[in-house]
Parts: C-alpha cells; structure tokens; sequence
C-alpha cells in the first residue's frame, strides 16, 4: 500500500507553518534594525533633497527678477537714468513677485533707485539716490498698490552708496549673476539675501547694477514644518560656517561687537545636539560638502543619526544638514529584541530538528520525480521506463505530465519547422505592443533586416507613411475580429519599397486571454509591378490603335480621294483653257472654271496636309526586350484565348534587344493574336492552338505567329486598305500593323503554315550598342 502524500502533509504542514513563522521572526530581528536604520537614512536624504529644491524653488524667481530688469535696462526698453521709470519698473516687479523683499538699480555715478516694501504709511517705499548739478537729493516715497505716492519726504542726512557695497563691487568685478552671503536685514532685522545682475552699456562697460533683496525666514518656517521622524531636525548652513535656517528662528541671531545682529555659525548655536552632529564643518573653509555624509552619534547619553548634503551649487553654496534621534526609528524594536530572541530560539531548536527530518523524509520522492521529469523533457530519459517508488498522486501526475511532455515536444518541434522553414515570411507580434516576438528567416529577407535586429523594433517601425494612431486602430480592430488580411506599403532597410500582404489570427490562451498575433507575409511587389505594366501597356495600345485606326483610315481617304480631285482639276484646267481661246465665250463661265479649279487645288492640298499629319515618326523609338513584351501582351489576350478554348504557346530565348516604338510593336502582336483566336473559334479542330516563336540574326529578330486555324483565301489580298474577311471589319488591321513594322525599319509577311494555318511573321531591329 502506497503512502499518500497528501496524509504525509496534513501531520507535517501544521510543524512546518510553525517553524517558518520562527524563521521570519528570527530573521525579522536579525534584519529590522538595520532596514529601518537605512529607511531612516533615506527619510533624512529625502529631507534634504526637499530642502534644496524648497530652496531653488524659492531662490530662483529672485534671480529671474534681477536678470529680467538687467536686460531690460541693457536693451533700454526703460532706460536706466530715467529714475522715474525705473522706480515703476521695480515697482512692478516687487507687485508681481510678494516674495521679494525689495528691487533696486544703482549706477557707476551713485545714482540709486530702491523699491521696497513698508510695514508703515503705504505698503511700498521708495528711495531714490539722484545727483544733479553737482548735489546730491534723497528722497523717499511711499506708494500704495496702485502707484499712488502717499508721503514723500526728503532724506538730507542719508550719506548711502550703492557703489561701495559688496553686491555692486561683486557684479561689477566678476561681471554676471551674484548672491551674497545671507546677512541680517538692517531694517528688517529678518534674515535675507541679496541676489544681484550687472547693467552692460553697447560698449560693453558697467553702467550699473540691478538688485533684488529676498528674506529667507520662510526657509526656517519650511523646515519647522518639515516632518523628519518623530524628532528629526533639519538646518541650512552657509559656506562661511554661519547657520542661515532653523526650525526654530531665534537661534539664529546672535549680537556682534559692534551692536549689530548677525548669524550664528554651526559651532556656536544653541542647539547642542546640531553642534555635536555638525561642528566640524566649523573647520572648513569654506564649508563646501561633495558627498552625501551619513553618521550615528550620541549625546548626552542618546544615540543620532545624521545626514549632510553635497553643496547645492555655486550661486548658492548652501549645505543641508539633518538629524534625528535613532529611537524614532528603532525604539520599540530594542525593547522586545531580547524576550523575542530567547523565544524564538527555543522554538526553533526543537521544531527545527524535527522539519529537518520531515522536509527530507516528503522531500525524497519529489526531488525523484522532479529530476525524472527534467530528463524526459530533455530527452535522456524513455518515457516507458519504469518510474521509482513514490506517492501515488505523484505517479498519476508523472504519467500525465509525461504524456503532455511528449505532445508538447512533438507540437514544438512540428511549429518550429513550419515557423522556420515556410516559403513564406512568418512572424509572432505582441498583442499589446506590436513589437515583435519572433520572426522567421524568409521574413528577414524580405525586410533586410537581421532577425536580431526585427526583435527590437514594432511592425509600425518600417511601415511607409503609417500613421501609429491608424496602425493602433488596425491593432484594435484585429483584437476584436481576430484576424486581418491587409496589403501594405513597406521600407526595407536599404530604404527600398515593397508592397507586403499580410495575413494574421490572434492567438488567445484558455481563457480567451489575448497572447499575440501570428501572421504570415508575401512579397508582392513583382506581382503589382507586372500588373500595373499590363494595364499602363492596354491602355497605351487602346490609345495607339484608335490614333492608328484614324490616321490609316484618313491616309487612305486621302490616296483614294487624290484621283478623282486630280481628274477634276485636269477637266477643270481643259475647260478653263478652252474658255479662254474662244473669245465670244462668257467671260462669267470663265469666272466659275477659275473658281472651281482653285476650290479642286485647295482641297487637294487639304488631303496633303492630312496624310502628312497621319505619318508616324520615330521620336519614341527605344531599345527593349522583345521577350518581356511579348510576356505581358498574352496577358491582354488571355481572357479572349480561355474563352474560345485556344492555347497560346510561347518559350522565351535569350536574345538581344530590339529597337523600336515598344506600343507599337505591342499592337502589332495583339492584332495578330486576336485575328488567330478568331480564325480558329470558327473551326472544329480540336488543337486550338497558337504557336510563337522568336528567331534572330545579326540585324532582325523575326517573330512568326502560327494559328491551327483553316488558313487565308489564296485570292485575298491581305496587306491592302479597306480588304476584310470580317462582317464588321474596316480592312485596315493588317495594313496598319505592316505600316507600323516598314515604318520601324522592318517588314511584315503572310505564308502558309506547317498545319494549315496562317503564319504571319514580321522583324524588328536589333538594338545596336
């Protein structure tokens, strides 16, 4: 009696649940601190990459402001010694921009325009520094939003220069964009940032400077409001050490000793732990980070985690700098690592000896049947060996398994020979993407692409002028109808066209789900050539045996018509002349034979005129294969040929080319081709046939056309106009079709043939090289 595997794993589930459960605990302790320690790392980065791009977000308008109105100054679309337009330009960007602090322009003569904004008498102030005759005038200007001035007063004990100031003297020495150092407001007391643009005159000298000042206290609000943790601090510091952000603002003035205020650096602010995480970029100088630093350290009995940021830039050469307490992180963790250990380890001792024996004990047959199965599907193993012992579900789903190994082999084998090997292109096309998933040599040779090559790219890629929206329509329509047979225009990769028709099902898995196309694809390109040959050769014979037709017919008009005009203006002369010599004639009588002869004159010049019209040229002769033509004019006859029951026999030789009008030559064939067909559907004979055949020398190639039809009347004089056997025929086939080959520098004939039949047969020339 076979054991049951599924007996086996009712006992062994219940065991090994219970040690897997001590296995991710285990593992979870050995591995939660360090994956949170590292979750906490990227939470301070991310931190910090918010900081920076806070900052640039809030920076960067400034220096829009101050590039703006230093080329509007340069391009003197406002110009820069019009104090009082250029105080409404700044004015305008400050009211545009709420938060910019204030814009201002001084020049290289100490003149100085400064648009601010005022907590006192009317939201915007204005200071205007001008020098005239030699004086120097203050005066200040309040303005509400509308640009009204609300009070002005003058300034006398003002003794300001924009020139000496460190944001002139910088934009002028490195001429471009500066930001100062942040520095603490005078007016204000806030903490900012001056960001200013040189004014270059057309001669390339500093006229003057454009500013713009910008309080930087809500990068501090930003950073209070930043959640890092549960107690996660995050601070700005400048290159010079000083620390310009702070989620609490007020650590960052500090008194100099001269009364004034200004920033603290990072190893004197009142934020113990950010001087023991930081302090020692105290000791750079300038402080300019390249790398993201990571550190743990402790204080005052805690432990931390750190992070400081590369520099941001250098117009802003700021460093982001963040830390938090580790127990944020790892606090509840610690507290149950020791109990969790003791436990888990206790479990996993006794349950873990007895999986072992269990996992092997189930584990045994399996592997055996895994490892037969593996070496049928290679094929080192005969299906119809005996299998070993093993659980009786095991056997069931070996012999099943077997059996679709062996149909799946056999199913792979057969698609693939027919997949690679098929005459024709064969490919596979995601449903999803129109990329394609695989596709078989004869379909490369068509592309021209490398097989490798057609794997990395969608069908839409070498389609010619497809649109990828239609191509996703036909796509859609396909998934809906399931199949597709479509003709399209393609570039293989030399950059040739070819016309493609493709034929493609959908393939869909067992529960209708879409998997991809399989299509197969034939190069028609010769086929439509050949056709569009065909019917351009029809309609040029059409047009050329109706221009044919009427120009024999008006030649022959024109001879037959000749003779009686010629008799009558002989007549007409003789009458005129006898006229003449008898005196007592009627001098009016004489008027009319005048008349009557020049009108006879007249027309025969007429007919002259029209026969040289109706004579064809040779400007459109040109070297052509005889054999091609030939090809192409038994498709024009075949419908007539099948319809009468004739055979059309013709073996293509390898001869030279011909010369001539290629239209031409090609009625002449035709015409005889009808004229047989027709002389044979009369008869009984049951070989209806026509045989061609070619034949050449060093000047002619000579083409005999021989019908099984009953012959031509001996008595009938084939070549001449207006002669015919038919009951609705002109007489001017033959004549025409030998006028086309004497014109072409050939003759055309009739004799007997071998049969019985007519033979007609007529030479063109060789092309010379």
């Amino acid at each position: 009696m076979k054991t049951s595997l599924g007996l086996v794993l009712a006992f062994c589930l219940a065991g090994l649940q219970f040690v897997a459960i001590i296995i991710i605990m285990w593992s979870s302790y050995v591995t939660s601190e360090r994956v949170l320690l590292d979750h906490a790392r990227n939470l301070l980065r991310d931190s910090g990459i918010n900081t920076i791009a806070h900052s640039k977000g809030f920076l960067n308008p400034a220096q829009d402001a101050a590039e703006l109105a230093a080329r509007i100054a340069e391009n003197k679309i406002v110009a820069s010694d019009n104090r009082q337009l250029l105080e409404q330009l700044l004015f305008q960007q400050l009211l545009t921009a709420p938060h910019l602090a204030g814009l201002f322009y001084g020049d290289e003569r100490g003149n100085f325009v400064y648009v601010k904004r005022s907590d006192v008498t009317a939201p915007f102030r204005s200071k205007i520094i001008s020098y005239e005759g030699g004086n120097r005038n203050t005066e200040l200007i309040w303005r509400d939003r509308d640009y009204v001035a609300v009070a002005q007063l003058p300034d006398p004990k003002d003794t300001y220069d924009p020139r000496k100031r460190p944001w002139y003297t910088q934009a002028q020495q490195q001429r471009s964009t500066i930001w100062t150092d942040p520095y603490i407001f005078f007016s204000s007391q806030n903490p900012g940032i001056t960001i200013a643009a040189p004014v270059t005159a057309s001669d390339g000298k500093i006229q003057g400077v454009v500013g713009v000042d910008i309080e930087i206290s809500e990068l501090s609000e930003f950073l209070a409001q930043l959640k890092i943790g549960e107690n996660g601090t995050a601070l700005i510091v400048n290159q010079n050490g000083d620390v310009i952000a702070h989620p609490n603002p007020a650590l960052l003035k500090t008194v100099d000793t001269d009364g004034s205020f200004r920033f603290a650096g990072i190893e004197e602010i009142e934020d113990g732990i950010a001087q023991t995480a930081f302090g020692g970029l105290a000791k750079l100088d300038p402080v300019l980070v390249e790398t993201e630093t990571y550190a743990e350290f402790s204080y005052d009995g805690a432990d931390f985690v750190s992070t400081i940021m590369p520099t941001i830039s250098a117009e802003l050469p700021w460093t982001i700098a963040v830390y938090a307490p580790k127990s944020d992180f790892v606090g509840a963790i610690v507290q149950n690592r020791t109990r969790n250990i003791w436990i888990a380890a206790l479990v996993s001792v006794l349950t873990g000896a007895v999986g072992l024996l269990l996992a092997n004990y189930i584990n045994r047959p399996v592997r055996a049947f895994a490892v037969r199965a593996a070496l049928i599907s290679q094929g080192e193993v005969d299906p119809s060996e005996p299998m070993p012992r093993t659980y009786k579900e095991l056997e069931r789903a070996n012999t099943a398994l077997t059996e679709e190994i062996m149909q799946r082999k056999t199913a792979e084998r057969e698609y693939g020979q027919t997949f690679e090997l098929s005459s024709r292109g064969m490919v596979q096309i995601s449903s999803e993407t129109g990329r394609f998933i695989r596709v078989n040599a004869k379909f490369a040779s068509i592309t021209g692409y490398e097989p490798e090559e057609l794997l990395q790219m969608k069908a839409v890629d070498f389609l010619a002028s497809e649109d990828p929206a239609a191509f996703n329509r036909i796509l859609s329509e396909m998934l809906d109808s399931g199949d597709a047979s479509v003709v399209r225009k393609c570039l293989r990769k030399d950059g040739q066209t070819v016309w493609l028709r493709v034929n493609a099902i959908l393939i869909r898995d067992n529960d209708g789900k879409p998997l991809h196309f399989v299509a197969t694809i034939n190069d028609i390109t010769k086929s439509l050539n050949s056709q569009k040959q065909i019917e351009k050769l029809n309609r040029d014979l059409s047009h050329l045996a109706r221009g044919e037709l009427l120009g024999q017919m008006a030649a022959g008009l024109a001879h037959e018509l000749n003779q009686p005009l010629t008799a009558i203006t002989q007549n007409a002369d003789a009458a005129l002349l006898t006229a003449t010599e008898n005196a007592g004639q009627d001098s009016e009588l004489q008027q009319i034979l005048q008349e009557l002869d020049q009108q006879a004159h007249r027309a025969a010049d007429i007919i002259k005129a029209l026969r040289n019209f109706a004579k064809k040229g040779e400007e459109w002769k040109t070297p052509f294969d005889l054999d091609a033509l030939i090809g192409q004019t038994l498709h024009l006859v075949k419908a007539e040929a099948s319809e009468h029951g004739v055979r059309i026999e013709f073996n293509p030789g390898d001869l030279p080319e011909v010369t001539g009008i290629r239209t031409q030559i090609a009625q002449v064939i035709v015409n005889l081709l009808r004229n047989a067909i027709e002389a044979i559907a009369g008869t009984d004979d049951s070989d209806n046939s026509i045989q061609i055949t070619l034949s050449a020398d060093k000047d002619f190639v000579t083409v005999s056309v021989e019908d099984s039809g009953p012959g031509v009347d001996p008595g009938l004089d084939l070549f001449s106009q207006f002669e015919t056997t038919k009951a609705d025929g002109m007489g001017l086939g033959l004549s025409i079709c030998r006028s086309i080959i004497e014109t072409g520098g050939g003759r055309m004939w009739h004799e007997p043939g071998q049969a019985g039949g007519a033979c007609f047969c007529f030479t063109v020339p060789v092309a010379q090289k």
